[in-house]
């Protein structure tokens, strides 16, 4: 059976998509920004030589990235509000799991970045009679950043990516969109090709951005 592809018909869903796509964006800036808050939070706080602060810390980190993202979704969306006697709507739901499950990998960035640092830094800056906060505000976080921000911006991407589950609870992301055209329309491969297109427009250019940062510090490093 020979199928004949035809785009056409998907001008008229401009506006679903174009609304799609706005979501999307929303939900990865806003859960990338709140994932780096946690993940701060996390990270830092795993530092502590506190057990009593780290195991829990530890326990929260390992649940988010030992199950998949899908299950969490839809753990939070219907079991959380059971269990708290709360309602959730599907929105709230999503920035939820999507900021903590983005968070537990910007703490491990965050305190892979921080311990990178060469004793010798730690050692000058206490000789300088510097505070802890002072210490990681004027010394130590600077340089860890720069070292942070290339698995930052790839953790970033993954977001994007990741917030194509959302559509599972009804969130309407470009994904739900598709869905909704495709069972309006009965022409799934057209469809999900156009949003193939639209998420790689979304990404392409933070890949490129990413990549010549990339190139950017190899060629600092290496005058």
């Amino acid at each position: 059976m020979t199928y004949h592809w035809s785009f056409g018909f998907l001008w008229q869903y401009e506006r679903l998509f174009l609304l799609g796509a706005g979501v999307t964006l929303a939900f990865t800036i806003g859960t990338v920004l709140l994932g780096l808050l946690v993940g701060l939070l996390i990270g830092m706080a795993r530092l502590s030589r506190s057990w009593l602060v780290s195991t829990p810390l530890i326990a929260i980190s390992e649940a988010f990235r030992c199950t998949p993202l899908l299950v969490q979704l839809i753990w939070i969306y219907y079991a959380l509000p059971v269990l708290l006697h709360i309602s959730l709507s599907a929105v709230t739901a999503a920035v939820i799991t999507l900021s903590m499950y983005g968070g537990v990998f910007y703490a491990e960035i965050f305190r892979g970045g921080i311990v990178s640092i060469e004793r010798g830094q730690w050692d000058a800056a206490r000789a300088l009679g510097l505070s802890w906060w002072k210490m990681m505000r004027l010394v130590i976080l600077p340089q860890a950043v720069r070292r942070m921000i290339p698995p930052f911006m790839n953790q970033s991407i993954t977001q994007l990516k990741n917030t194509s589950l959302v559509s599972v609870i009804a969130v309407p992301d470009v994904l739900y969109q598709g869905e909704l055209v495709t069972g309006n329309t009965y022409r799934p491969l057209e469809v999900y090709t156009l949003v193939a297109v639209i998420y790689f427009v979304l990404l392409f250019p933070s890949t490129m951005l990413m990549q010549a940062y990339e190139r950017r510090l190899a060629a600092k490093h290496a005058t």
